[in-house]
């Protein structure tokens, strides 16, 4: 896991997770809004972007990692930690494992309910969309299907030329398989909960759980809106919400 980092240091500390299939340039206007007035922490997920080399094992390997990185550069707490899609997940198994890691927590789209046959399918289905990803045509649909902007199209096909095979179908795996720990209630942190109303009903399914699970929680249903919409294409919209969270 690499971590980019931006704005002053000694400001309170914000870490923004980008989702699967991504990276910290998903998140780059609102890394710029931000870092000007906190300290901004944008980690590359193992298996994606400039880290895309270094195979992403699991969600729980990941969490170990950037738990490490708050503990060894932020006095083992930050002001707030954003995710989106795999990159809330990893928020929600930070939340679970350690109460007081964060002030602030907004988890958005966030999968916490194991998809049927996930772990049977994976390993078949990998192989023929490895060879996929690199063609063009399928990689703008796949950038349409998790609604990534235009602008944003040629960075992203470029990335998903580094995934590798292993990195692929753990991705798959570790995102299919999440489960929830009863233990994330007693974190301290006050939650934001995102999901978009055009979204899956798992996904509604799992915002609402994370709702109930967790005491000092608020539901936001972005209206009209599909997975990860809010921050990736309407970030005006995520930013201002976020403000007013925090």
């Amino acid at each position: 896991m690499k971590f980019k980092e931006f704005g002053n240091r000694e400001l309170p500390t914000i870490i923004f997770l980008h989702g699967g299939g991504l990276s910290w340039w998903s998140m780059e206007k609102i890394i710029k809004i931000f870092s000007s007035e906190n300290h901004v922490v944008a980690p590359i997920i193992d298996g994606h972007g400039e880290d895309g080399k270094t195979n992403f094992i699991s969600i729980d390997d990941s969490a170990d990692k950037l738990i490490s990185f708050i503990d060894a550069n932020c006095g083992g707490r930050v002001f707030a930690l954003a995710g989106l899609s795999i990159g809330a997940q990893i928020i929600t198994e930070i939340l679970s494992r350690r109460s007081n890691i964060t002030e602030f927590a907004v988890i958005e789209s966030a999968l916490v309910y194991p998809i049927k046959g996930t772990r049977g399918l994976a390993v078949p289905t990998y192989k023929m969309f490895y060879g996929l990803i690199r063609k063009k045509w399928f990689s703008k649909l796949q950038a349409k299907i998790l609604n990534v902007p235009e602008e944003m199209f040629e960075r992203y096909y470029k990335d998903s030329l580094n995934i590798t095979k292993e990195s692929l179908v753990n991705i798959t795996l570790s995102n299919g398989n999440y489960i929830l720990k009863n233990i994330i209630k007693n974190t301290k942190a006050k939650v934001l909960i995102i999901v978009g109303e055009k979204e899956l009903k798992i996904m509604k399914k799992s915002a609402e759980r994370l709702h109930n699970s967790i005491l000092n929680s608020h539901l936001y249903i972005a209206k009209k809106m599909g997975h990860g919409e809010l921050s990736l294409v309407n970030h005006e919209e995520y930013v201002s919400l976020i403000r007013n969270f925090l």
